[in-house]
């Protein structure tokens, strides 16, 4: 079973959406469209809920293995959502109302590629790698690289 998930590793994705699909289907032939339509949203909101889930977790993960190997007390906060940017501020050594300043429109730009780039010179790491957390596709590698790379 291993060697034919080098060969198709997209399979079990493939297998996941027609899981999505098929109650649709079914859906459909008993009740009509209005059902289908029904079962086929449940089915994209199911699935992005799933891949939510996929991110929120990783960047938790992430989070928290930054604030441990920086000796940044209750790591545990990557888990809670505003206390993870609590955290953040704790990681990079700034004032904890520093967090507030996250929800203001464009201030918040601005805080957060200066508290990414402290984060990545506590992990000692070059500053640019905080300004990658702020760019959407390349913030999952950057916080990869800060939490992972020795």
């Amino acid at each position: 079973m291993r060697k034919y998930a080098r060969v198709f590793p997209w399979a079990g994705s493939l297998l996941f959406l027609a899981g999505l699909i098929l109650p649709a289907r079914v859906a459909l032939a008993q009740r009509g469209e209005q059902a289908a339509g029904l079962a086929i949203l449940g089915g994209v909101l199911l699935f992005v809920l799933v891949i939510f889930a996929v991110f929120y977790v990783y960047g938790a993960v992430t989070l928290q293995t930054i604030a441990k190997k920086t000796g940044t007390e209750n790591a545990w906060w990557a888990w809670v959502p505003v206390l993870n940017l609590v955290l953040f501020v704790n990681i990079a050594k700034k004032p904890v109302w520093w967090f507030i300043l996250f929800f203001v429109p464009l201030v918040g730009l601005v805080i957060g590629i200066i508290v990414g780039m402290e984060v990545a010179k506590a992990r000692g790491k070059p500053s640019w790698w905080g300004i990658l957390l702020m760019i959407p596709p390349l913030n999952l590698i950057a916080l990869g690289y800060l939490a992972w790379a020795s």
